[in-house]
Formats: structure tokens, C-alpha cells, sequence
């Protein structure tokens, strides 16, 4: 017998999933194209860099919309995992890998939505992009589900001490 939950209580799992999935959707729309969001970040980078050309300008504006698709598609990535865990607790590798498969396939399918847009294209790059912000979310999740304690990934070495001079001061 299994501790997953079935029927409605699962789809609670699910919705912020879905709501991702349809943010997602609606920055693939005409509102969203490089012009439109230009409008509004290329003045602010001048601001920021009044020294800036304008092609340095248009390279942030073009690095800050990448950075959109890996963030995204890391947090669509995070919350389907959500969805695929169900409530459970841990790590499991076929979670990740199905995690992964629904993100790949919702990033191509946003791809091609795109290329019925008026104003935008489908680009594979895009999608290899987003496919990334999801593997680098699934990343952080494993790191995240199979810590021991906090941040002893990061310091183990000062974990040992640490924990004798809170000992030592007992």
C-alpha cells in the first residue's frame, strides 16, 4: 500500500504547478516579445549604465530574457515536483527524471504555442534553455531534499567544531 495520496487530495499538489504552467503561457503571448519587454527594461538599463552602447544595452536586455526562461522553467521544474511527490517526503531519482520529462515537453509545447504568436518564433534554443532552468532546479531540489541538517552541504568542515563549541558551552 502506498502513502500517495489519490484523487483530489493529489490534485492539491498539482495547482501550483498549473498556475506556472499558464503564467508561463502568458508571457509566450504578443505582450511579451523582445520589443514589448524592451520598452520597459532597455530605459532602466540606461538608467542603471548610463555609459552603456546601445548594443551593450540590448545584449543585458537579451541576457536578462534568458535569464527569464531558466527561471521560469526552474520554477514550473520545483513545483511539478512538487506535484509528482504528492506530499511525500524525500528524494526519489524517478521523480526528478518525470519531473523532467513533463518540463522538457511543456518548454516545446510553449515553443511551439510561439510559433502561432503574432510577433514571435519558436526557437529550439529556447527550449534547450528552459529544458536547463529546470535540470538546475532539479538540482537544487536533490540538494535541498537529501541535506542533513542546514547548510552542512556547504560547511561540513565547521559542523564538527560548531557543534563542540555549542558542547563546550553547556
Amino acid at each position: 500500500m502506498s502513502d500517495r495520496p489519490y484523487g483530489t487530495a493529489q490534485l492539491r499538489y498539482w495547482f501550483p504547478a498549473i498556475f506556472v504552467a499558464i503564467l508561463i503561457s502568458v508571457f509566450s503571448t504578443q505582450s511579451f516579445t523582445a520589443e514589448q519587454t524592451g520598452r520597459v527594461i532597455l530605459p532602466v538599463l540606461h538608467w542603471l549604465f548610463p555609459w552603456a552602447t546601445s548594443r551593450m544595452l540590448h545584449l543585458m536586455h537579451f541576457g536578462i530574457r534568458k535569464a527569464a526562461h531558466v527561471t521560469e522553467f526552474g520554477i514550473f521544474s520545483i513545483t511539478v515536483f512538487r506535484g509528482v511527490r504528492a506530499g511525500r517526503s524525500g528524494w526519489k531519482f524517478n521523480w526528478a527524471v518525470t519531473t523532467l520529462v513533463i518540463a522538457v515537453l511543456y518548454a516545446a509545447l510553449d515553443e511551439w504555442h510561439q510559433s502561432f504568436v503574432l510577433l514571435r518564433h519558436a526557437s529550439p534554443r529556447d527550449a534547450a534553455i528552459d529544458a536547463f532552468g529546470a535540470l538546475l532546479a532539479q538540482c537544487f531540489v536533490w540538494g535541498y531534499a537529501t541535506r542533513r541538517g542546514p547548510f552542512t552541504v556547504l560547511f561540513r568542515e565547521n559542523a564538527g567544531s560548531a557543534k563542540k563549541q555549542e558542547e563546550m558551552t553547556r
